[in-house]
């Protein structure tokens, strides 16, 4: 294993100073350290050190759609996004609603070496919304699931949603919504308004969002148990997880870059690539998941990152999937979004994007201060490079990004997975 001395870097874009990276952690931390014998030296001047970023909700395919993306080729674009451990939802084909296909995720992320990758278990068997997967065997199994998602559907039977959080709820594990009530969005291609008329889409209320996540705020508070809000992209979801919060209760909840950044007027295009679920909202709804996310309302940042095969997207709007990537995006849109903008630190960052997304997660490895004896999972960035996305750059097999052609700022020089480089200079180190 290589050692490494990172000269100079600003410490969460505070103070200056040495990281020195041996044997998988960080033995040292301080200014003017000594180079060790044989280390490799990184001249981190100008450049902010943050802990691994951790995605709580990205969808990586295997098994079963490879043609969209693999373990593999997911977790590249995991650590040039200076990722280090991401969370890979269920439904996959077969639907990872059983031990032994949470061990295979687990497994090929193991083998591929870029970041971790922690399997969410379903919560019901097939994404079907009948019946309960098997959520304690998931949990004991090797890849040790804590974090269950039927995720692309709604567990919209309160009576089996009221289950599954009393089940996780004796091994302090997560459950995490996707807060879409399906009666509310049959064929629903946009976000519900004037547009959608004058566009002749199919509108998708805000109300479909926010009215499930206060029925499983309510039956959380009735459990004792944990929800997590997955996507949140309503002003007045932000208010119902905020008045949550403020009773005290085991609610967190989450925003993806796009829905801090993009608007429903980019399906004025009628491009596919802005069609995803839940739907770009108005300025407003922006405005209100930025404050949220300032203020610790909503807990992280997660991509939702959902690679497409070129066929499901360049197609008319109504017959495209939905989805869009995120991985190696996600934390320029953030530092467009939010660092430049005064709304958040590069600590604020570092708790939205790695330290909260592991504790919610519950995971040992990743999330910790740079300190000596951490883990040495961290990321270098020069938040002061700027960048041209161009999908054909992407380590993802499929290019539908949403910021095809936009100007973003920041760029991620460096990843390491315990002391080991994953990308070095900007590329893949491997």
């Amino acid at each position: 294993m290589t050692a490494y001395l990172i000269s100079n870097a600003r410490i969460l874009g505070g103070e200056a100073a040495d990281l020195h990276l041996d044997n998988g952690e960080i033995v040292a931390v301080g200014k003017n350290l000594p180079k060790p014998e044989g280390a490799q030296e990184i001249d981190g001047t100008d450049l902010i050190a943050l802990p691994g970023l951790v995605d709580l909700h990205t969808h990586l395919r295997e098994p079963g759609r490879e043609d969209a993306e693999t373990v593999l080729t997911g977790t590249r674009a995991a650590a040039l996004g200076g990722f280090t451990g991401v969370h890979a939802m269920a439904n996959t084909d077969p639907v990872a609603d059983t031990a032994g296909v949470v061990e295979q995720v687990w497994r090929l992320g193991r083998e591929a070496g870029y970041c971790d990758v922690f399997p969410v278990g379903a919560v019901t068997v097939g994404l079907k919304g009948t019946q309960l997967a098997e959520l304690g065997a998931m949990a004991d199994s090797a890849a040790r699931v804590r974090v269950f998602s039927d995720d692309g559907l709604c567990v919209w039977d309160a009576a089996l949603m009221r289950r599954a959080l009393e089940y996780v709820k004796a091994f302090g594990g997560v459950i995490a919504q996707h807060a879409q009530e399906p009666r509310l969005t049959q064929g629903a291609q946009m976000n519900e308004g004037e547009l959608s008329g004058v566009l002749g889409l199919t509108g998708w209320p805000s109300v479909a969002e926010e009215s499930i996540i206060a029925r499983d705020i309510l039956l959380n508070a009735h459990v004792g148990s944990k929800l997590h809000v997955c996507h949140l992209s309503t002003k007045g979801s932000v208010e119902i997880v905020r008045a949550a919060k403020k009773r005290g209760l085991a609610v967190t909840a989450e925003v993806t870059p796009h829905h801090l950044l993009l608007t429903e007027e980019k399906a004025t295009t009628y491009n596919p690539v802005f069609k995803v679920n839940p739907p770009l909202r108005t300025k407003e709804d922006v405005e209100a998941v930025r404050e949220g996310l300032a203020d610790g309302t909503i807990d992280i940042v997660a991509t939702d990152h959902a690679p497409h095969p070129v066929e499901d997207k360049d197609c008319e709007w109504s017959a495209a999937a939905f989805g869009m990537l995120g991985l190696e995006t996600a934390l320029s849109v953030v530092q467009h979004a939010m660092v430049d903008t005064k709304l958040m630190t590069w600590a604020d960052v570092a708790d939205r994007m790695s330290f909260r997304p592991a504790r919610i997660g519950q995971l040992s490895g990743h999330g910790q201060p740079l300190a000596a004896g951490a883990p040495a999972n961290l990321t270098l960035v020069d938040a002061n490079a700027t960048r041209t996305i161009v999908p054909s750059e992407t380590a993802s097999l499929s290019r539908n990004t949403p910021f095809d052609g936009m100007q973003l700022p920041g760029r991620v020089v460096a990843t390491f997975l315990r002391g080991e480089a994953t990308v070095l200079d900007g590329k893949l180190a491997k």
